[in-house]
């Protein structure tokens, strides 16, 4: 984490718009309205890249509700839906 990214507002990652970039700082299960139970996404979110210090950047949103997403984590592309994205705090 760079000094940067500590003076940056942390915000869940469900709520940025098309072309922001950050870092993930950390998850944070509760409340997401999640279909998933805490502990099942945050493992999902885990094994698909989701780990706090990975870069991400949002290229795409749905057309319906802007949801899902595409987001760029490292290298990979992943579609997410917003309401799970809430899980990813980023700054």
């Amino acid at each position: 984490m760079t000094d940067h990214d500590e003076k940056r507002p942390h915000m869940p990652l469900g709520l940025a718009l098309r072309g922001y970039t950050g870092v993930i700082q950390h998850l944070s299960t509760k409340d997401t309205g999640s279909a998933l139970s805490d502990i099942e996404l945050e493992s999902r979110l885990i094994e698909l890249g989701f780990v706090e210090g990975a870069r991400v950047e949002v290229l795409h949103e749905g057309l319906v509700g802007r949801d899902p997403i595409a987001v760029r984590v490292d290298s990979i592309t992943i579609a997410v839906r917003r309401r799970e994205a809430m899980a990813i705090i980023v700054a």
